[in-house]
This record gives structure tokens, sequence and C-alpha cells, in this order.
């Protein structure tokens, strides 16, 4: 599948600055404690949310899964969020789920792995996420005989007024595309083009109607479970292409006091953390991960985000994590058989961007959003820490932005995955021992195929290293060494 690039294709490389001495790091503002709700992190580093294709096929928890996040609490970063994870109980694939209390023990071991490998110091969260259908992009032939709704629209295009739905469907097959076009609804070609996607818009289809109903007890269930897990908080996924980050997105037109006015498209948000809070008391840390822009057209802006930032922080969230970009409205067409990617589209990398970029670089493209919201929330009275996050590899880098008010936590994913250790090294003043992040998203590439996720700096070292877990295809280790 193709994923958009910026056309400048300016090519960077990480920031090359000393590193701290052991001293000057734990005079640093960066390992200093802070509080987050009812915890308190040993340092203001964070491992953000990432899906390594791990879990079995039915959601649960693997050994691979144990190994994964035992690998980073070795490092002993502050927090460590575990993947998004799903509320519901319906299958989705080698993604871990938790929308019933079968996935318990699963889960519980994986709490006790992460406590016993940083010896209680990394805090490990769970993000926990509700998604919508998303369908495969089907053939011509399939879509047209199989998945398209005959309507009156098509016979009058064809003039087929009486003729019976099969010689309907094998009219439209002999169009050509342009024709076809024309003949469809612009959502039905873009299922023909890209797939079918539901929207929380489609209040015609009684489940998505019935969100507001249905997903408070869902998510308040699944931050139940993560609780008696034994987790150290919960982070409600609202951001990117998913069903809550759909909600607050201006393209939120639902009629129904769920969409159109931001006041309104935050009302859903607000109602499953309330539930949340109601499931598991005011003594446990419950936070967000939120879009500092949506980066599509029309879609949410940072203004909008400090609107819901604030609100939320005002309802007695214990923290908001900010991401950007991410969403389906502008991925790319992907194959015949493939599902759409949402981080494909110029909003994908604007949450991921790559080592080629333009003029602003690859390197804080989220740090301006990120301080206005902060800014926001600190003159609305409200001291409720940020987490920043995109493309901090360097702890100059995560200092100054501390440093400088720009967050209250700095979270490292890409480069977190690059060396686990990065947070011990640093810490020790072995800065400079640290495996940096190239920015290739080779990561990236293997997410958007369902494949493990590694990263090609240490996937092919030492691979007849005695014990080492290797991938399924057996040519890459899942493990850092």
């Amino acid at each position: 599948m193709a994923t958009w690039r910026p056309p400048e294709r300016i090519k960077y490389a990480p920031l090359q600055a000393p590193w701290p001495d052991a001293r000057e790091a734990a005079q640093s503002r960066l390992f200093t404690p802070i509080k987050v709700g009812a915890l308190t992190l040993a340092s203001r580093t964070w491992v953000p949310a990432m899906v390594p294709w791990r879990a079995s096929e039915e959601g649960e928890v693997t050994p691979d899964v144990l190994a994964w996040y035992e690998r980073f609490a070795r490092g002993r970063p502050g927090a460590l969020v575990v993947e998004a994870t799903g509320v519901r109980d319906v299958p989705s694939g080698p993604l871990l789920r938790i929308g019933h209390d079968r996935f318990l023990p699963g889960l519980w071991e994986l709490t006790e792995r992460v406590r016993c490998a940083s010896q209680g110091e990394t805090k490990l969260f769970i993000q926990i996420i509700d998604f919508l259908n998303v369908r495969r992009r089907p053939t011509r032939e399939k879509f047209l005989q199989r998945h398209l709704l005959i309507t009156d629209r098509h016979r009058e295009f064809l003039r087929l007024a009486d003729m019976p739905e099969d010689a309907v469907r094998a009219a439209l097959a002999q169009l050509d595309d342009d024709q076809l076009q024309q003949a469809l609804t612009a959502r039905d070609w873009e299922s023909l083009q890209k797939g079918f996607r539901e929207r929380v818009t489609d209040v015609e289809v009684p489940a998505v109607r019935d969100l507001p109903k249905t997903l408070p007890g869902s998510f308040a269930a699944a931050a139940g479970r993560a609780k008696r897990a034994g987790f150290d908080g919960v982070e409600l996924h609202y951001a990117h292409a998913y069903t809550m980050a759909s909600f607050l997105s201006a393209l939120n037109t639902r009629g129904d006091g769920y969409g159109g006015a931001r006041e309104q498209r935050v009302r859903l948000p607000l109602e499953v953390y309330a539930a949340v809070r109601a499931a598991v008391g005011a003594d446990y840390t419950v936070g967000c991960r939120l879009l500092s822009e949506d980066c599509i057209d029309n879609g949410s802006s940072v203004e909008d985000a400090e609107y819901f930032s604030c609100r939320f922080a005002s309802a007695g969230m214990d923290f908001i994590s900010l991401s950007r970009g991410g969403k389906f409205e502008d991925a790319m067409q992907p194959k015949v058989g493939e599902a759409v990617y949402p981080y494909t589209g110029r909003s994908g990398y604007e949450c991921m961007p790559s080592y080629y970029s333009d003029a602003k670089g690859p390197f804080g493209r989220n740090l301006e959003p990120a301080t206005r919201i902060r800014r926001a929330l600190r003159a609305a009275g409200l001291q409720t820490p940020t987490v920043l996050a995109g493309g901090i590899h360097h702890f100059r880098q995560a200092e100054e932005a501390l440093l400088h008010g720009q967050a209250d936590i700095v979270g490292l994913a890409r480069q977190a995955l690059a060396d686990p250790d990065w947070f011990a090294k640093v810490k020790n003043g072995q800065g400079a021992q640290v495996r940096l992040c190239l920015y290739t998203n080779y990561c990236e590439a293997l997410d958007q195929r369902h494949r493990q996720v590694t990263c090609e700096l240490w996937d092919r070292l030492n691979l007849d290293e005695p014990g080492v877990m290797l991938s399924s295809d057996g040519k890459r280790r899942l493990i850092p060494p």
C-alpha cells in the first residue's frame, strides 16, 4: 500500500548532541517524580501504546506478549502503556481484548511480569479502545454482485426501471469506471475503492445509533477488569481513526445531541469517562489519549483540542496524552483484499513522520499544539499533566520540552522500540550507548501488513542466540538483544 510523504523529501538524521552524565541526569527534570492521579511516577518518561501483533487470534495474552512488555519494563520507564485493547467481546484478530472475564488471567500475568521486571518502578496502564467495522477492499465483481444495495438510483441511471435486481447488477458491471462512479453514491464508490467503513454518523444502523447507550457500559466494564487485573491505570483511547475520536471530530454531524457543535461532540466521551470513573473509583488513575489536531480537511483543530482537554480535566481525568492525525478519511487506497490503513495519508504522516520530511522536519511536529493545549489547561486553573510524544529520541529534546513548560511528561514510542533501555542508559549516564531510532518507519510498515512488529536496528542480530524468540516466518527476532 502506498504511503503519503511530503513532496520536499528533505532527509533528516537523529539529533546528535552531548548526553548527560549520571549526575546531570539525576538533576534533570526528566528524571524527577510526578504525581498522576493516585499514582506517582518515578520519572517523567512514558512509553505510549504500540500494537505489536502478538496476541492470539482470540485476543488473549500469549508468551510473545509477555516477553514484549517485560522487555520494555526492564528499561524502567516511568509509565508503560499496553497496546489498544478492545472493550467489546467481538473477534478482532491478534489484537488484545478485555471485553470478557476470560481475558483476566492473561492480563493479570502481564501486570505481574512488568512489575517484576521493573522491580515495581514502572507503572503499567492499559489503553482501552472501541472501533467500528472496516472491511477489506473487494474486487469490482464481488462488490457489484454481493455488497452493493440496489436502489431506484441505479435503475434510473440505467433506465431499467422494471428490471429485476440481477439484470441491474449485470448492467452496472458493463459500465466503465467513470460511468460507474456516476451511477453510485459517493459512499458506495468509496466502499468499492477502499472497502466499506462504518462511521459514527451511520445512525440508520441500530448498533451505531445506540453507541451512546452501549459504549459507557462497555468501557466501564473493561476498566473494571483492568483494575482487577492489576493495572495501575487506564488510558481511554480517544485518538486517531477509532470510535471515540470520531465522535470528537468536527466531521461528526450526528443530529441526536452527540454530534455537530463541539459541546455535543464531547458529550459521549464525557459520559464514557463518567461511567469508567464510577466503575473504578476516585483513587484509580484514568486519563485519555487525545488528538491535538485531526490533520484532515474540515477536521478538528487545536482549538477543539484545547476545549476538549479542559472539559476532560475539569471532569476529573488524571492525564491527557497527546497525539495527532492518523485518520481514515485521507488514507491511501489499499490493494484488493486488504483493509484501509489510517496511517498512510497526510494525517498518518503527521502521526508517524519519517526521516524524509518537509522543512518542518519529523521531530517535534506535535510540540506547538501540545504547548497550546497545556497552556489552555493552566489558564483554566487545571494542573492535569500532559504527555507529549512525536519524534522524541534524545534527552535534550525531552528535557527542554519539560523546562519550557511544553509538557509534563515525555513519551517515546518508536525510540523505545529501537532501544527499550533508553531510560536506564540515559539515567545512568550511558546515553551515548543508546541505539537511536532512524525513523525509517520499518516498524510501521510491519504494522500496516499486520505482521509482528520489530525494529530493523535489532531484528536480525544474533538470531542463533540460545532462547531467542523468532517471528512466525523464522527470519526475525521478536525481542531486542
